[in-house]
């Protein structure tokens, strides 16, 4: 089996690399708290490594999911990370929510190292990771994509080659727009319905059956009824995310009123206290403006 590294170990790279290593790779896990690695080791067996670079030079794939560009850019191209010990014809496969501009720079990057680079960012959050059933967006060379998408396939349940690189960040960015204005949609739709004196739960009984469906709506009203937002994706999350989205949108000119005014709305949510909630949050928010 591929002996692969995993660089961050946070509530999406942990179980998944957990998945790479119960599938029967060799991994190899990087994360900044030591600590936490050595839970890993611990608890899926594989070893940990001190840094990005350590955890990289035996590795024919190394696998990461960290916070943002500026993590991503120091795990790759920092004084240790791990495209100073790549070998060549190595893939680095990223699962990191990331500007698509980062992509192309670190597919070039590793282009002159005689390495490959997917973008490979990812949806399901932190029960899709548990579970193995993410779906994955990538963008890169094709071969280099067939070579991976057997190891990738162990932690999801679809995975697609969008395009060069790039694509699998800008698919994520049209993934963020949809979710942000659906969670909206419904929490507005749950709130009208406790105001108008319907039974909530009855009326989502019944408008799931119809066109109004959604996984939002499956996954999410009850817990959002019953006023539970200490699960799923954060709200600090999702603003990192539209920032991207929002930025995208200004270079090629997209035009998206309603997610700008739903990261808006999360801006709000954080300042109530809920940049730990997860995003269906938004529906505290207009509880929290009856109060006013």
């Amino acid at each position: 089996m591929k002996a692969v590294a995993f660089l961050g170990l946070g509530v999406m790279g942990y179980p998944m690399a957990g998945h790479l290593q119960k599938a029967g790779y060799q991994v190899t896990v990087y994360n900044r708290t030591q600590a936490k690695a050595e839970r890993w080791v611990e608890e899926f067996g594989g070893q940990w490594a001190k840094t990005p670079k350590d955890a990289t030079q035996n590795a024919e794939l190394i696998f990461a999911c960290v916070g943002n560009d500026n993590d991503l850019r120091e795990v790759t191209l920092g004084s240790a990370g791990a495209f100073q010990t790549m070998a060549a014809g190595s893939i680095f496969i990223d699962h990191t929510t990331a500007s698509a501009e980062i992509a192309r720079e670190l597919a070039e990057e590793a282009a002159e190292r005689q390495c490959q680079f997917l973008d490979a960012p990812v949806s399901g959050g932190q029960q899709g990771a548990e579970n193995a059933a993410l779906t994955v967006m990538v963008g890169g060379d094709e071969q280099a994509f067939e070579t991976a998408r057997p190891v990738i396939d162990v932690m999801a349940r679809a995975v697609t080659r969008l395009g060069p690189a790039g694509s699998g960040q800008l698919c994520k960015m049209v993934n963020q727009i949809c979710i942000g204005g659906l969670v909206q949609g419904l929490a507005e739709g749950l709130h009208f319905a406790k105001k108008a004196g319907l039974d909530a739960h009855q009326v989502v009984d019944v408008i799931s059956k119809g066109a109004a469906q959604s996984w939002q709506m499956e996954n999410r009203y009850q817990t959002m009824l019953a006023d539970e937002y200490e699960h799923g994706f954060a709200v600090d999350w999702m603003r990192k995310d539209l920032a991207i989205v929002l930025n995208e949108a200004r270079q090629n000119g997209s035009r998206l009123p309603v997610t700008a005014l739903v990261d808006q709305f999360y801006g709000e949510v954080q300042a109530l206290g809920g940049g730990r909630w997860d995003t269906s949050s938004l529906l505290a928010r207009l509880e929290a403006l009856d109060k006013q």
